[in-house]
């Protein structure tokens, strides 16, 4: 029974041990080609997820593919995707300058940029949804099917727009930090409605649950500005005394911090990631301990981590699955998804007093949907709301509006004077 038992965890631990290579592998290879052609390597690596699935390497050879992934992930993927999506949320709320929102318009346009990020894209999707659902979902119930597309067109990818951000030396500018705020924002309203909306597609919805949740997050946030955020101070500054700023003792303290955190944002039905990028938020102000965490732990959860979520994604898409016929409506989502992304962004940023070159960035930036889309997409195929092929449209639809970010942010920066013009290696 024991030699079973060993050689059973044998053959699990060997089985991911080379989906992992697998995956690190691509995600690199696509990473250096991408951003040889100018685009933020991140956007190479979410491909890499794709074509490992059944839209190319599934498609071409589908017993290897079988033979290596499975006919699903496995529950050893699916953990260690999350893990890695809640270390990265981390770091990017601990790598941004907040104390520019000290000034009145840089707050004013996070929550005027937020709200109609979300408002008008919301509602593009619903009527999206409205009008397709005879003809692309006619197998599930049109009013859950039509919000969550809603969601998917209104969400913004606080991760990768983060990681784009770094890549484009963005995340101490103005624009860097009220375009990841107003996305941060955009992310929590669309986790509270996404929860909404799983409830009424499940017939478990409950307008006082979503008050009490709405309840829930505002008492830890007010436990964390309060309690957390003070007692984190004195222990990192504590350890920022010695020669090494970031000791093991601190990576766990700060490890049991972010978990912590995670739990907490789940048991609210914000999803666990909103924990990490709260805790990056807490610490962000101590430069020393956040550049030593990025230098040892960032780039191990960049290069380890977030492949296999992408993999996780591209096991579940195939493009290839879609017809002339659905070529249409791809092309009216994306058309749909784009201005009702930028144009609402672009007027505001303009409003509140932005020039023409900076409120075109902010819409280029809040277009970038890419890990919250798939997110919500596999939330979505999950309760059966999104059929196959609405799903593959929707994950297109993210990939085609990270991609543009790249090309469209070298053309608009050297105007302005700061950023790079090529993505650095992230």
């Amino acid at each position: 029974m024991a030699i079973s038992s060993v050689q059973t965890t044998e053959t699990l631990v060997v089985a991911t041990a080379l989906q992992v290579a697998a995956m690190i592998g691509a995600a690199r290879i696509m990473n250096g080609l991408f951003r040889a052609a100018g685009q933020p390597g991140v956007v190479g690596e979410i491909v890499a997820g794709l074509l490992l699935g059944p839209s190319l390497f599934g498609y071409l050879f589908p017993d290897a593919s079988a033979a290596l992934f499975g006919t699903k992930a496995s529950p050893a993927i699916t953990i260690l995707s999350q893990i890695g999506l809640i270390l990265l949320m981390f770091q990017i709320g601990s790598d941004f300058e907040f104390q520019l929102l000290g000034r009145g318009r840089n707050r004013v346009a996070v929550f005027v940029i937020a709200l109609v990020s979300i408002a008008v894209p919301f509602g593009a999707g619903l009527a999206f949804g409205q009008i397709s659902a005879p003809v692309l979902a006619n197998s599930v119930q049109a009013i859950p099917y039509s919000l969550f597309c809603g969601v998917a067109v209104a969400i913004t990818a606080v991760p990768i727009l983060g990681r784009i951000l770094r890549e484009f030396d963005l995340t101490r500018t103005e624009l860097g930090v009220v375009a990841i705020s107003a996305a941060a924002l955009n992310d929590v309203c669309g986790w509270v409605m996404l929860a909404a909306i799983s409830a009424v597609a499940a017939g478990a919805y409950d307008a006082g649950s979503t008050l009490r949740q709405l309840a829930g997050l505002a008492a830890l946030l007010g436990l964390i500005w309060f309690g957390l955020r003070p007692l984190s101070d004195r222990v990192i500054s504590r350890f920022e005394r010695g020669d090494d700023p970031l000791p093991a003792n601190l990576i766990a303290i700060t490890l049991v911090t972010i978990f912590g955190l995670a739990t907490c944002t789940f048991k609210l039905g914000v999803f666990s990631i909103f924990g990490g990028f709260i805790g990056g938020l807490v610490v962000h102000q101590h430069h020393r301990f956040v550049a030593a965490w990025r230098e040892r732990v960032g780039k191990f959860v960049q290069v380890f981590f977030l492949p296999i979520f992408f993999t996780f994604t591209g096991l579940r898409t195939n493009v290839l699955g879609l017809t002339v016929d659905d070529a249409g409506w791809l092309a009216a989502l994306l058309a749909l998804s784009i201005l009702a992304k930028t144009v609402p962004v672009f007027f505001a940023a303009r409003g509140v007093g932005f020039s023409t070159a900076e409120s075109a960035v902010l819409g280029t930036l809040m277009n970038t949907r890419a890990l919250m889309e798939l997110i919500v997409l596999n939330v979505g195929f999950d309760l059966g709301v999104l059929p196959q092929k609405v799903f593959t449209m929707l994950v297109i639809m993210a990939v085609v509006t990270t991609l543009m970010t790249g090309p469209l942010l070298q053309r608009l920066l050297p105007s302005l004077g700061y950023g790079q013009r090529h993505p650095v290696e992230a």
